[in-house]
């Protein structure tokens, strides 16, 4: 049995910090720099894959709620709602629809209704949740490293992620749930600062907010339930009984908060039931996506992918020095705990139960898609949401041994490790400077040769923007007659959509034997191309990974340039 043993929380893991200077000026500084960064870039970007589907799974939600509601016979009528599919037919309206529904109307009361306005606004808006969920990590570092610096750091180490930074301009889905679920994570460390019904209704929004993207946000109930049950065994019964903080009523307040918040912003749920949950949790998990993912050379289904699909994509996606440093605030968390079993005392205080958050929070749900044989595909891009907990753990670990550099033998290896990691975290900003704004492709530690040998390369699609446009300017009259083999039309098209009107009416869809360019991202296509398929004209390389080619076709005449 583990006892009780009466100390206070390490200094160095408050659930609040003293206020000190110049937080403010820093956060108002990094922040601002940070939305005028994504203000300057956004236009840099192609159009996803998936950014059509979701914007129709947007109008889908909101032709249903524009029927139930006492509007104008103008609005029911209008020629957009006409072709889009009733809530009830539509095979993807399972889809959380939040974000969707709100970048929807978003466009139509403040742009022009272009299709390329319309990407423009929803990039910025995407950015702008990836903000709020950069300043949701900072809030959790700041209260769990107890400083504002230590916050700032996991924040940078965010910002500083390549495949995010360029995702945060288009993944409506995978970086939009990964900033609502990292704002439900800080709801509920400021309820275990301060255990009171309003803060547990507020986190409890908040997890329906993170639901309302993706209904994995649900999982947010079972940290919920871990993080009281830890506090209260840390602390909470050592008081008397009239002073302890019902926790259990919280966590029943919560819980009933998240649920009625979520059906109350799901239009899916009005048109079936509440049950229907769990129907639409076992579809996420088992999505019957039908392609295949090339994984270390060979091509898998999405429900058979190795159990080791997940951790290898985050390791050969994340920089070294940040899977350095969150490996030694991993063994840091776990050493606190095994210091308590051996001493047969529950650790006191709010430091280990954060601790243990943390770690559940990186490792549960992988362990959960390895158990349950989870469909994946896309790289790890479904699991994006366990990140923020990976960068926590990386900013403990320097904390660690920025706290070794003030013992003496210790001192100078910590001076070095600290250089190391500092000069490595540079190298890899300089690197999303130089791969702009294919960050997307961005690889830690893989020669080129071997990525393309390994991994899927762009599978978002957005090289083909670039394509389009060296098309366009090579070949400035007359009709550009484009083929690509299916199902890769639909990115292409997609990127058609960022062109101007003008240049968007030149580009043909046409069968290969009529076509004069033949275009690839190679992404089921990871070898080369024979002589046949015609001549290639361009090649876009990014950090030396062959990531999109033109080809003309031999047909093609001589004022096709």
């Amino acid at each position: 049995m583990f006892r009780l043993k009466a100390t206070s929380a390490p200094p160095s893991l408050p659930l609040a910090e003293k206020p000190e200077r110049g937080r403010r000026l820093a956060e108002l500084l990094f922040f601002g720099l940070l939305l005028g960064l994504g203000l300057l870039l956004v236009g840099d970007y192609g159009v996803s894959w998936d950014e059509a589907n979701n914007h129709l799974n947007g109008l889908v939600n909101l032709k249903y709620l524009v029927s139930l509601l006492p509007v104008g016979e103008g609005l029911r009528q209008h020629p957009t709602f006409a072709t889009t599919p009733d809530i009830r037919d539509f095979p993807d309206a399972h889809h959380g629809p939040l974000f969707e529904m709100a970048a929807v109307v978003v466009n139509y009361l403040f742009t022009d209704h272009d299709s390329r306005s319309y990407f423009l606004v929803r990039h910025s808006m995407v950015f702008g949740v990836f903000v709020l969920g950069v300043w949701a990590v900072y809030q959790l570092g700041r209260r769990w490293l107890g400083s504002w610096r230590w916050g700032l750091l996991a924040a940078s180490l965010l910002v500083a992620s390549p495949r995010f930074f360029a995702e945060a301009f288009y993944n409506g889905k995978d970086i939009v749930f990964m900033a609502c679920f990292a704002l439900a994570m800080h709801t509920l460390l400021r309820l275990l600062a301060r255990p009171t019904p309003a803060r547990a209704i507020t986190h409890g929004l908040a997890i329906a907010l993170a639901a309302g993207i993706r209904v994995q946000g649900l999982q947010q109930l079972l940290f919920t339930a871990l993080a009281l049950a830890l506090t209260a065994a840390g602390g909470g019964f050592r008081q008397p009984p009239g002073a302890r903080p019902a926790y259990g009523r919280l966590g029943v307040l919560a819980t009933l908060t998240a649920l009625a918040g979520l059906v109350s912003i799901w239009p899916y749920l009005w048109v079936h039931s509440v049950p229907k949950l769990l129907n639409v949790s076992a579809h996420a998990m088992h999505y019957p996506w039908k392609f295949t993912n090339l994984y270390l050379g060979q091509f898998y289904k999405a429900a058979e992918v190795p159990w080791h699909y997940v951790p290898v994509w985050l390791l050969v996606t994340t920089p070294v020095a940040y899977l350095l440093a969150a490996a030694l605030g991993l063994g840091a968390a776990g050493w606190r705990w095994a210091q308590a079993m051996v001493r047969r005392a529950w650790p006191a205080g709010p430091g280990p139960a954060l601790d243990a958050l943390l770690v559940v929070w990186l490792l549960g749900p992988m362990i959960v898609v390895v158990l349950m044989r989870a469909s994946i595909y896309d790289g790890w891009r479904h699991l994006y949401f366990v990140y923020p907990a990976l960068l926590l753990l990386a900013a403990r670990g320097v904390q660690l041994v920025w706290q070794w550099r003030q013992r003496g033998v210790g001192r100078p290896l910590a001076l070095v490790g600290l250089a190391v990691f500092g000069l490595a975290t540079a190298h890899t900003a300089w690197r999303m400077v130089r791969m702009h704004p294919f960050q997307n492709l961005y690889f830690s530690f893989l020669s080129a040769p071997a990525a393309e040998r390994l991994f899927e390369r762009d599978y978002w699609g957005l090289s083909y923007r670039r394509g389009l446009e060296w098309l366009l300017a090579h070949q400035s009259q007359g009709p550009l007659r484009i083929n690509v083999t299916w199902p890769s039309y639909h990115p292409l098209y997609n990127n058609t959509l960022m062109l101007p009107p003008a240049q968007r009416g030149r580009i043909h869809y046409v069968p290969l034997a009529e076509a004069d360019y033949y275009i690839s991202a190679y992404r089921w296509h990871p070898q080369p191309y024979p002589d046949s398929v015609g001549t290639e004209i361009y090649t876009l390389r990014v950090e030396g990974i062959k990531t999109l080619s033109i080809f003309r076709r031999p047909r093609a005449g001589a004022g096709s340039r």
